[in-house]
C-alpha cells in the first residue's frame, strides 16, 4: 500500500481520517493508538516480517535509550550497542549481499548471498532510531519512557515508507498534546493533493520518457540520451518531492508539522548549495550524527576534507547497496571538494550568475545517469551517447521526438517551471489580491487538483515511489 495507490486513498486513509476525528480531541491517547495501529497495517500490509522486524528497532532502541540515560557508565555502554544494534539491522538485510558478490568478486571465492528481502523503509526508520538514541545521549532528547509512544514516533505512517527522516524532539510534544484546527486540516488536505498531483501529473509523466531511455541499448543516440537523462533529473525530484510534500500534509492534518525536504534544488549555483536544498532531512541526519562526530571542520583541513568523503561515500551507499550509489556519492563529494578548492579565500558572490547555475544543472544530470543505470556498463553506454555523435542519424532523431508527445511536452514545461519559485511568487501575488476569499479559491484549485489526479489514477498505470527502494 502507498500513498498514491486507489486502496489508500480510497480507503485507508479517509477511513483513518473519519475515525481519528470522530474520537474527541481530549482522548489523545486513543487518537495515538488509532494512529499507531493505522501505522502498522500500513506497513504490515505487503510486508508483515518486515513489520516484525521494525518492531524490533523500536523496542531495542527504546531499552537502549532508558538504560543509557542511567549514568555516565551506562550511557558509555549502550550508546554504542544500541547503535551497532540498528546499523547491524540495516547492513544485514541491505548490504549482505553486496558485500558478499564484492569478496566474491575480488576473491574469486563462491559464497552463497543470503537473498534476503530488503524491508521497504528500512533506511528511514533505522535512522530515525539511531538520532533517537544519539539524541537521547547527548541530553537533547529526554527517553520516552512509553514504548507505544516512541512507536508511533518511528512508525508514523505518513513519513515511515521515504522521510522526511524526523527528529525526534520535533514531534516530542506533538506525541503527548496537540491539536488540528480547522485551518491546519485544510492547509494539511491541500498540501497532501499537491503531493499527490506532482507524483501523478508531473513525476509519472516525465518517468515514461526516463525509462523508455533508459531501456535502449544500442539505438541509444545523442539527443534521445541527454532527453532521457534530464527527464529522470525531474522525475527523481517531483517524485520524492511529492512524497515529502503528502507526508508533510498528513502530518499536518493529525497535529504534527514535519520539516520541510526540498526547497527548489535546481536552482542552485553550486554543487554545495544543491546538497543544502536536497534531501534536507538526510543531509541534516549525516551533518549531526557522522561528520559532526568525526570532528566536523574542527581539527584541521586534512581532516575535513576526510570527514566530508567519508559522508559523501556513506551518503552514496546509503541510496542503495550497488557500486553505482558508492561513485555517484564520490562524484558529488569530489564536485563539492573542487568548489572549495577553487573558492578557497574567496566571499561567495554578490550575484549568483547564470554559468553557475548552468554548470551545477549540467553536473547534476550527469550524476544521476549512473544513479539511475541498473549497471555501471550501462551507465558507461549512456555517457557515451550523451558525449558523441554514435547512432546519430535522422533516424535517431525520429525515436528521440516520437517520445515527445503533446502531454509529455506540456508536463516537460511545467516540470520545469515548477522546479522554480516562480509558481509560488504568483500564487502568492494572486492571493493577496484575493484577500478574503484566499481560502475558498486554493480549496476549489486544490478539489480541482484532486479530480484531475483521480482521472489520471484511473486512466493510467501505478509506479511506486522512487525512493520507497532505498
Amino acid at each position: 500500500m502507498t500513498f498514491s495507490s486507489p486502496i489508500f486513498l480510497f480507503i485507508f486513509f479517509p477511513l483513518v481520517f473519519l475515525c481519528y476525528f470522530l474520537i474527541p480531541a481530549k482522548m489523545l491517547r486513543v487518537r495515538n493508538a488509532l494512529l499507531t495501529a493505522a501505522s502498522l497495517i500500513f506497513y504490515g500490509f505487503g510486508e508483515p516480517v518486515a513489520m516484525l522486524l521494525m518492531l524490533g528497532v523500536v523496542l531495542w532502541s527504546w531499552g537502549t535509550a532508558l538504560l543509557l540515560q542511567k549514568n555516565e557508565i551506562c550511557r558509555r555502554i549502550f550508546l554504542p550497542l544500541g547503535i551497532i544494534g540498528d546499523l547491524g539491522v540495516l547492513c544485514v538485510y541491505k548490504y549482505s549481499d553486496f558485500l558478499i558478490g564484492t569478496v566474491n568478486g575480488c576473491l574469486g571465492t563462491s559464497i552463497p548471498l543470503l537473498n534476503l528481502r530488503l524491508p521497504i523503509g528500512i533506511s528511514f526508520f533505522v535512522f530515525q532510531a539511531i538520532s533517537y538514541i544519539m539524541d537521547v545521549s547527548r541530553k537533547d532528547a529526554q527517553a520516552q519512557r512509553n514504548y507505544f509512544r516512541l512507536l508511533l514516533y518511528i512508525s508514523f505512517f505518513p513519513q515511515l515508507i521515504a522521510g522526511p527522516i524526523v527528529r525526534y524532539q520535533t514531534v516530542a510534544d506533538a506525541l503527548s498534546q496537540r491539536s488540528s484546527t480547522p485551518e491546519q486540516v485544510a492547509s494539511g488536505l491541500r498540501r497532501m493533493i499537491c503531493g499527490l498531483g506532482k507524483k501523478l501529473l508531473l513525476a509519472d509523466t516525465v518517468g515514461q520518457i526516463a525509462d523508455a531511455v533508459f531501456g535502449m541499448t544500442d539505438t541509444l543516440a545523442l539527443p534521445t540520451a541527454w532527453l532521457g537523462a534530464i527527464c529522470y533529473t525531474l522525475q527523481i525530484y517531483y517524485d520524492f518531492s511529492a512524497y515529502s510534500d503528502m507526508a508533510i500534509g498528513m502530518g499536518r492534518i493529525f497535529g504534527f508539522e514535519f520539516p520541510e525536504n526540498f526547497r527548489y534544488p535546481y536552482c542552485s549555483a553550486s554543487i554545495t548549495e544543491f546538497w543544502r536544498r536536497w534531501h534536507i532531512s538526510l543531509t541534516t541526519w549525516f551533518r549531526e550524527y557522522l561528520y559532526i562526530p568525526l570532528g566536523g571542520n574542527r581539527k584541521g583541513a586534512r581532516k575535513t576534507v576526510r570527514n566530508k568523503w567519508i559522508v559523501f561515500l556513506c551518503t552514496g551507499l546509503w541510496h542503495g547497496a550497488s557500486w553505482n550509489f558508492v561513485i555517484w556519492g564520490a562524484l558529488n563529494g569530489a564536485l563539492m571538494h573542487i568548489e572549495q578548492i577553487v573558492r578557497r579565500g574567496k566571499k561567495e558572490p554578490a550575484r549568483r550568475t547564470w554559468y553557475l547555475h548552468l554548470y551545477t544543472m549540467f553536473a547534476v544530470v550527469c550524476a544521476f545517469v549512473i544513479f539511475r543505470a541498473d549497471t555501471l556498463p550501462q551507465a558507461l553506454r549512456f555517457y557515451v551517447s550523451m558525449f558523441s555523435g554514435r547512432n546519430l542519424s535522422m533516424t535517431a532523431l525520429s525515436a528521440c521526438t516520437q517520445l515527445l508527445s503533446p502531454l509529455a511536452v506540456t508536463a516537460l514545461i511545467l516540470a520545469v517551471i515548477g522546479a522554480t519559485p516562480l509558481p509560488k511568487r504568483i500564487a502568492d501575488k494572486a492571493m493577496a489580491r484575493a484577500a478574503g476569499t484566499t481560502e475558498t479559491v486554493l480549496s476549489v484549485l486544490a478539489i480541482g487538483l484532486l479530480i484531475l489526479c483521480m482521472m489520471n489514477a484511473a486512466a493510467t498505470t501505478y509506479h511506486p515511489f522512487i525512493y520507497f527502494r532505498f
